[in-house]
């Protein structure tokens, strides 16, 4: 039996994705699946809210790590978007190196044995040909669940895809396998839209 595709959607800068994106390779150790990482853009996704000015901001220095992702996919692949995502993640999310975002990206290029030249589609700019890519990667992930939720976004190759899972801690080993199977159970429910609770305390990265 060939391994179920599980593609999980994210933005770069979101840690609540980063760690649903840990979970998933810990389910990957257990489980006969195939996870692959897609671009879903916080900063497309708000385009024209009135939000709050410090998120806006936050928003505007997001475009950047996301069109890296799409130019890294594009040219060598999702493993190697993979493996960027996972040096930029221990950097940005784990080791706080969030002060300069293209610092972070750079040197994250460097951790994953990738050509610093990929930077060049950092800075955004509107139009061109990666900024087209992000828009239809993002609009990929819109198309199954809406624009009423953020990252992450997981989808498994048919079925329902939906937002989630949000955890904290990342469930490791045979947790981690359970929690694959519930969540692929929802995915054939039909009328399955939403489950949630409040979250408490901050983020755990262990």
């Amino acid at each position: 039996m060939s391994a179920r595709p599980v593609e999980l959607f994210v933005d770069p800068v979101c840690p609540f994705a980063w760690m649903t994106s840990r979970w998933l390779l810990q389910a990957a150790q257990v489980r006969e699946i195939r996870p692959t990482f897609s671009v879903m853009s916080l900063s497309v996704l708000n385009e024209g809210r009135d939000l709050d000015p410090g998120y806006r901001a936050m928003l505007d220095d997001s475009w950047g790590p996301a069109r890296l992702a799409i130019a890294i996919s594009a040219a060598e692949g999702n493993e190697a978007f993979a493996r960027w995502y996972t040096a930029w993640g221990e950097r940005y999310h784990v080791g706080g190196e969030q002060s300069d975002r293209r610092a972070t990206a750079v040197a994250a290029l460097a951790d994953a044995e990738l050509p610093e030249s990929l930077i060049e589609s950092y800075d955004p700019v509107a139009g061109d040909e990666i900024d087209q890519a992000l828009r239809a990667s993002h609009a990929g992930a819109i198309s199954r669940v809406g624009d009423d939720v953020g990252t992450p976004v997981i989808s498994f190759g048919e079925g329902t895809a939906y937002f989630g899972p949000v955890v904290s801690p990342a469930p490791k080993g045979e947790d981690a396998g359970r929690l694959l199977d519930a969540l692929a159970t929802l995915s054939e429910i039909d009328g399955f839209y939403e489950l949630k609770r409040s979250r408490s305390g901050g983020i755990d990265f262990s």
